[in-house]
């Protein structure tokens, strides 16, 4: 068994299709299958259900898996801490963020990159249960989005609480002048206006909806997107009125746009930063969370 072998395992997981993992390794897929094959012959079990095409694993490679993740992540981990001591911090550092949550990441990343200027970033998001799987998998290396914090506790994350600044309607006052003298919104006044909104699957839509259905009324969104880029065309122009985290646009972007609170109790879930516990973190990820979680901890608006 070598740490190739294991590097092509969490690959084919992670692709869940032979052509696509042997790219990702870099190795031809015949390669790929014959060293798969070899390490299922020298752990003497079957790891992977094949027939015409990948079909999952085994309860077996289920458990060899999990090992083999953790395995993996220590190797980068190691990595790029002999790349660290040579070259100082450097390397890319793989963010998973929720949509809409109470924070500007781009905001977050320029405060670190200030005092970590070689660290890269890629940026991917994903849903709150994609989310939690990712950051235990070692797929992404920092989560940020909303978490139940007893899960976070039984998992052992590191935690920086981002606090829950509320919900803002955003809105263009030359298409809804009656909202300029508004100091807050109800949301039997909310559902009444035509709405931008992202689409029902994400947690900050599904939040709106329940305490919308709660209240007894129903939300009739104009336009639906799963891009936020979008939804915000979609205000500057008129379409309708957006419902956000506060924090989470930059308002020197969209400086013709006007926000107003809305009276909604808070989440359930809490915003926060999240990285696996130290010792587990990857040098990359806990120089990150140190760095982030400093600066979230100065933000007045941040703080929880």
């Amino acid at each position: 068994m070598d740490i190739k072998q294991l590097i092509y395992l969490c690959n084919l997981e992670r692709e869940r299709h032979f052509g696509r993992a042997a790219e990702a390794s870099f190795v031809s897929q015949p390669t790929l299958s014959m060293r798969l094959k070899n390490l299922e012959k020298e752990l003497d079990l079957n790891l992977i259900n094949r027939g015409n095409n990948f079909e999952g694993f085994t309860a077996e490679g289920l458990r060899v898996l999990s090992w083999a993740r953790e395995i993996v992540a220590v190797y980068e981990g190691l990595k790029l801490e002999v790349e660290s001591l040579k070259q100082g911090l450097s390397g890319t550092l793989r963010i998973g963020v929720m949509p809409q949550c109470s924070i500007s990441l781009a905001r977050l990343i320029k405060a670190v990159n200030d005092s970590h200027p070689g660290l890269d970033y890629r940026v991917a998001e994903v849903s709150a249960d994609q989310l939690i799987e990712a950051l235990s998998s070692h797929a992404v290396d920092v989560g940020i989005g909303f978490f139940e914090f007893s899960t976070l506790n039984e998992l052992r994350f590191q935690v920086a609480p981002i606090d829950d600044g509320g919900v803002d309607v955003v809105y263009h006052p030359d298409h809804f002048p009656q909202l300029q003298n508004a100091t807050l919104l109800t949301a039997e006044q909310a559902v009444e206006l035509p709405l931008c909104l992202s689409e029902p699957s994400r947690y900050f839509r599904r939040y709106l909806d329940n305490h919308f259905r709660q209240a007894g009324l129903v939300l009739h969104p104009t336009l639906e997107s799963t891009s936020i880029f979008q939804l915000m065309q979609g205000v500057f122009v008129g379409l309708g009125c957006a419902l956000v985290p506060r924090g989470h646009l930059i308002e020197e972007m969209h400086p013709a746009l006007k926000r107003c609170p809305l009276d909604i109790p808070p989440m359930s879930r809490h915003a926060a930063l999240v990285v696996a516990e130290a010792g587990r973190a990857t040098p990359l990820a806990q120089h990150f969370f140190n760095a982030a979680a400093l600066w979230i901890a100065q933000q007045p608006d941040l703080q929880s």
